[in-house]
């Protein structure tokens, strides 16, 4: 049985339970407002413990919860922890959301679907989990409430029946703040880009708004649902824009693609290019840069509204990552 997904604390949440339209399973989730007083109970100690280890560092005591069937995944999970330290610092911890989910009446491991609605059924978060095996499960969504990066945390609890309580089955760790801007902030100014035809940084800020909204890549939302619904109707974005092909003076450059990328903590765009194949590090660099200055010549607007950019050479189908460069650096 493999459980496991983990989040990179640098660079946004790598899953191995996917969010994927599927066809949903017969499975139910419980909201935390409609829980059992002794579920309510279970969770926020359980969760709440977890929390806490994740933001003293406490190895041992996550080690020590950590689901045997999970056990092959503690490297990392650990590093997950370990590279989290700057989002957690200088904030309490407080869990936001739990969700109970019973998946006990699969056969076997099955693409699965959550729908878990508030109390007046105006609100249905949707849950999605691929090759989730039968079983009770539970998500906590916890925060680092007043840490400059706003750290947020996803959990993955799974019952390993009354002997062993709840045990961690795994873990995603995701800033809530880049340089002091939350993802409401950016999901303004990614309106206020829209409105001014700003179309590739506005669609940029949607990337980043979606991040820092949520810890987890498979929730969805029905704020969620309208803040992709903004971003796919931007006229000209980036979406289907690559591969790109930019001439700069006698040289052309193959753009492979320009994604958001965190793991800096801040809000940097990634760019992938085709390269000549140099390995001497110098001029890597030198090639490096160029390509940044000959995109962004493209896409000025970018450079006010990001806070730099990497530059990962491609050849034979591997990326190398090369350098990051703030944009004032860029010519």
């Amino acid at each position: 049985m493999h459980l496991c997904w983990k989040g990179y604390a640098a660079t946004a949440a790598l899953l191995s339970l996917l969010a994927t339209p599927m066809a949903a399973r017969a499975a139910s989730c419980t909201t935390q407002a409609a829980l059992l007083p002794q579920d309510r109970d279970a969770l926020t100690a359980a969760g709440g413990r977890m929390a806490m280890a994740v933001a003293e560092q406490d190895l041992a005591a996550l080690k020590a919860a950590l689901l045997p069937a999970v056990a092959q995944d503690w490297d990392g999970i650990s590093g997950v922890v370990q590279s989290s330290a700057s989002q957690m610092k200088g904030g309490q911890i407080q869990l936001r959301s739990l969700y109970l989910l019973d998946a006990t009446s699969l056969a076997a491991p099955a693409d699965t679907q959550f729908f878990c609605t508030n109390a007046s059924g105006s609100v249905t978060v949707t849950l999605t989990m691929r090759a989730l095996p039968p079983g009770r499960y539970a998500v906590v969504l916890a925060d680092a409430a007043g840490a400059p990066y706003a750290g947020q945390l996803g959990f993955l609890l799974v019952w390993d029946g009354p002997a062993s309580g709840w045990k961690l089955g795994g873990l995603t760790v995701r800033p809530g703040a880049f340089d002091g801007q939350d993802g409401l902030w950016w999901w303004m100014h990614a309106r206020d880009l829209t409105r001014s035809d700003q179309s590739w940084p506005a669609w940029y800020s949607y990337e980043v708004a979606r991040m820092l909204l949520l810890p987890v890549d498979f929730l969805s939302s029905p704020n969620l649902e309208k803040l992709s619904g903004e971003q796919a109707a931007i006229k000209k974005s980036p979406q289907d824009a690559f591969p790109l092909t930019l001439s700069d003076g006698p040289r052309s450059w193959k753009i492979d693609s320009a994604r958001l990328d965190g793991s800096l903590l801040h809000a940097d765009l990634a760019v992938a290019y085709e390269s000549i194949g140099i390995t001497d590090p110098a001029a890597q660099r030198t090639e490096a840069i160029a390509v940044l200055s000959a995109f962004l010549k493209t896409q000025p607007a970018l450079r006010e509204n990001f806070h730099g950019m990497w530059a990962y050479a491609v050849k034979d189908g591997k990326q190398t990552p090369v350098l990051e460069l703030p944009m004032a650096q860029i010519p």
